[in-house]
């Protein structure tokens, strides 16, 4: 009877343990289609027995492409997919090695959107009309302000090569006014579109007072107006930045500051 319980026992576990060493593992790869394949780098298993892939799947699709060599490409063509659909590509292989994907970035959105046209409204509402782009990626919003591009905004992008038409709601300062946008794909070179003028009729911005104690005041006219700021220590440390009426300066400690408000740049003290 012992024996016989000993005998199953050691059963069960040889059953267990070929049971987690034949499991193996898979590469999970994701991304959007660009038109273009991916490519594998395909090893031996440690036995020397066959090469590593026992499987490819595309969006749980099993995929034909042949795997039995040291390198192959998993075509994506078959899978009637349209630019900028989602892709997920799992790589079943054996336990004792693992495949690389050669050039997992083909997935990736590329910034390649050109722009058809791009103006601002009277209402301060930048419009802007694109062509030619491929995979979804978000369009930065930026104001040419205190001799810097600022980003004053981001919208998602539709991603697709027909005509697009995007919007956002800008806050121009008094005088000329710069605004462009940009995206920055997986190659982390930014695409930028050119900067289009416009001319604000705003009355110049003021702020008050150059010792504060309390807040700063921006007023255009003699009445309270809104504008972008920041607020800079003397190392060129940021320490605030917003949009109002005013800057609540309380917990700045005692010393100088620079601060860039409209399109302008000043300084003040806090007491």
């Amino acid at each position: 009877m012992k024996k016989t319980a000993l005998l199953l026992l050691l059963i069960g576990t040889l059953s267990l343990g070929n049971k987690v060493f034949g499991q193996g593992g898979t590469i999970l790869v994701e991304g959007n289609y660009q038109g273009k394949n991916l490519y594998v780098q395909n090893p031996f298993a440690s036995g020397g027995v066959g090469f590593c892939v026992t499987e490819i799947k595309v969006n749980e699709n099993v995929a034909p492409d042949e795997i039995a060599s040291s390198a192959f490409e998993i075509d994506l063509k078959p899978h009637q997919l349209k630019i900028g659909d989602k892709v997920e590509i799992k790589i079943a292989h054996k336990s004792d090695c693992k495949p690389k994907v050669l050039n997992p970035e083909v997935l990736k959105p590329k910034s390649t959107f050109e722009v058809i046209s791009m103006s601002v409204t009277p209402d301060g509402t930048l419009k802007w009309s694109t062509k030619s782009e491929q995979g979804k990626l978000s369009f930065i919003i930026e104001q040419f302000r205190w001799n810097k591009w600022v980003k004053v905004g981001e919208v998602d992008g539709i991603g697709t090569a027909v005509t697009n038409n995007y919007e956002f709601k800008v806050s121009p300062h008094s005088g000329k006014n710069q605004f462009r946008v940009k995206q920055t794909d997986y190659s982390g070179q930014p695409r930028l579109s050119k900067p289009i003028d416009y001319a604000s009729t705003s009355c110049d911005v003021a702020f008050s007072p150059a010792k504060v104690s309390k807040d700063i005041n921006f007023d255009c006219g003699g009445k309270p107006a809104e504008t972008m700021y920041e607020i800079y220590d003397q190392y060129g440390n940021i320490v605030k930045r917003g949009y109002g009426n005013k800057i609540d300066c309380v917990n700045l400690p005692k010393g100088g500051y620079f601060l860039n408000y409209d399109n302008k740049m000043g300084e003040f003290v806090k007491k």
